[in-house]
């Protein structure tokens, strides 16, 4: 679905973000970024939604080469690629519903964004994806008036709005706390297996990238040094990725974590009954 080939980005000030950097991913998939501050994720990312033009290598979304595209051909490819970002980057003082439509402003005329009179069926759908991420009842509120979960869920929403054959998803629980961060993972992983949807996530937290991503690549100073199955993301390769860390410790905060979870609802259950 998605091809990467030789991909290699250096700056004008002569600083190397990505090295030869080659992977595919198929339909379905969740793979996750994973790598210190500097590894060249972010700008991994933003070559393969042609925000940043790489110096080599060649990215291919269906068979429809990107980087050598430019004016309307560019604009029409973007459209496929749906955007979550870690801020949310909604319009505040904008509605919820009229934030999910923002993600048809690629396919309807000037005159129709401009006045927010979207076509019915665009509406209709948008009812549909409110519903899917838990938000129907809100979407007549501003979007300062959610929460940061309900933020990256009507986020989530705006991207699947665009009809996209692959998700990128820029640390999508960087601000969260860790009970949402997992009910946002969980729901990306979810949509992505019912829609047969391709995701390409950067994310900080390495129990969570373990927990919920199919394949996980690896960066250190713009090259893969890992691509492989959660399973295989074993501490002497987390080591070899970002150096000597306590990687225990981190792995028995996150059971705490989901132990904590776990115990909340099973005692709301109990006060239910």
């Amino acid at each position: 679905m998605l091809t990467i080939k030789h991909l290699s980005k250096t700056y004008p000030t002569g600083d190397t973000a990505l090295r030869d950097v080659s992977f595919s991913v198929s339909r379905g998939q969740v793979l996750g970024l994973i790598g210190p501050s500097g590894a060249g994720k972010s700008t991994l990312i933003r070559c393969i939604n042609c925000l940043v033009a790489p110096s080599s290598g060649e990215v291919a979304l269906g068979g429809t080469e990107l980087v050598s595209l430019n004016g309307a051909e560019l604009r029409r490819a973007r459209r496929r690629i749906g955007m979550i970002f870690q801020e949310y980057a909604l319009v505040e003082r904008l509605t919820v519903m009229e934030n999910v439509l923002s993600g048809r402003l690629g396919y309807v005329p000037f005159w129709r964004s401009f006045t927010r009179r979207f076509p019915g069926p665009d509406i209709e759908n948008a009812y549909r994806l409110l519903d899917r991420v838990g938000l129907l009842a809100h979407a007549d509120k501003r979007a300062d008036a959610l929460s940061g979960g309900q933020r990256q869920r009507v986020g989530i929403a705006r991207a699947l709005a665009q009809e996209p054959d692959l998700l990128l998803i820029d640390e999508p629980t960087a601000s969260l706390d860790p009970k949402t961060s997992r009910q946002i993972m969980r729901l990306i992983q979810e949509i992505c297996l019912e829609r047969n949807l391709p995701a390409i996530v950067n994310i900080h937290d390495v129990p969570l990238a373990k927990q919920f991503m199919d394949r996980i690549i690896g960066l250190r100073a713009g090259q893969v040094v890992f691509d492989g199955t959660p399973a295989t993301l074993t501490e002497p390769v987390l080591t070899d990725i970002y150096g000597t860390e306590d990687w225990t410790a981190m792995r028995q905060e996150h059971e705490d974590d989901k132990d904590a979870e776990r115990d909340a609802a099973l005692h709301l259950a109990g006060v239910a009954r």
